[in-house]
């Protein structure tokens, strides 16, 4: 019989998802594979008519592209990507891209806005990787210090762009007011 007093405690490396989010990145990956599975639908009966010369159908499909994580605000959401087949010899071969999962698309449109607005609350950039894997999970792959850096380096180059830019073909209509406003004492 061999009676144990040592807890044991969670591995701080390990990230453990409460239900809740498990639920939440659950339903993420649903939706998301219905909405490109009702967009692959819809280019299949467009292409529904097209055939080729032996009767056979010009479009159909053709397995799934490699699994891959996708950075969003609950954290990495595995999704698969439907494939399709061209079998026409012409060069306007027809391929399948979803609309709201673009080919290299690894986070979220909301990850990338979040990134400067770190930033600019003065969060450091040895700190970034902290601070997302607090909030996405460590899981948060590509958000490295070297990635911080280079995004640094993209936001300040748009922003030299955005100070130089020509404004002279434009007209602003702007009031200046100028005033006093003063609270007289009303208790005596």
């Amino acid at each position: 019989m061999s009676k144990t007093t040592i807890a044991t405690l969670p591995d701080p490396s390990g990230f453990s998802l409460d239900p809740l989010t498990g639920v939440i990145r659950e339903g993420a990956r649903k939706l998301i594979e219905q909405a490109i599975e009702a967009e692959l639908a819809a280019l299949m009966a467009g292409f529904a008519e097209d055939k080729l010369e032996d009767g056979r159908a010009r479009l159909v499909r053709h397995g799934h592209l490699p699994e891959r994580e996708v950075l969003t605000g609950v954290g990495p959401v595995p999704v698969k990507v439907p494939r399709v087949r061209d079998r026409s010899t012409g060069t306007d071969k027809i391929t399948f891209t979803p609309s709201i999962l673009p080919r290299y698309l690894r986070k979220a449109r909301s990850i990338e806005e979040l990134l400067p607005w770190l930033y600019l609350k003065g969060v450091s950039t040895g700190d970034f990787s902290e601070a997302l894997a607090a909030l996405l999970g460590p899981n948060a792959k590509g958000l490295s210090a070297k990635t911080i850096t280079r995004l640094k380096a993209d936001w300040w180059a748009e922003y030299q762009a955005w100070e130089k830019r020509d404004l002279s073909a434009r007209r602003f209509l702007y009031i200046w007011a100028d005033g006093v406003y003063f609270k007289p004492r009303m208790s005596e």
